[in-house]
């Protein structure tokens, strides 16, 4: 049977997020965001709205920006990583 690809791997890991009842630390829930909108959007669409930008919106707009230097592909790697550790 061939090794599942990054994508299935990526979806399987957005599945078991989903379906995540425990609390998380808020630092770990913004990097589990920033991975995968890194990873589903890219760099190209990091926007900035100053229209009303409330202080959750910032903070998830600033954990993004940390990591648009990754590929998506490295973003989907790390945001599976991190599923795995919590889920496992």
């Amino acid at each position: 049977m061939p090794d599942k690809d990054l994508d299935t791997l990526f979806d399987e890991a957005f599945e078991r997020a989903s379906k995540m009842t425990e609390a998380l630390p808020q630092d770990l829930m913004l990097r589990i965001y920033a991975y995968y909108k890194q990873a589903t959007s890219g760099q190209g669409h990091v926007t900035t709205h100053h229209q009303s930008v409330n202080l959750r919106d910032a903070f998830k707009m600033n954990a993004w920006m940390q990591i648009r230097h990754l590929t998506p592909d490295e973003a989907k790697k790390l945001y599976i990583e991190t599923i795995d550790s919590l889920t496992k």
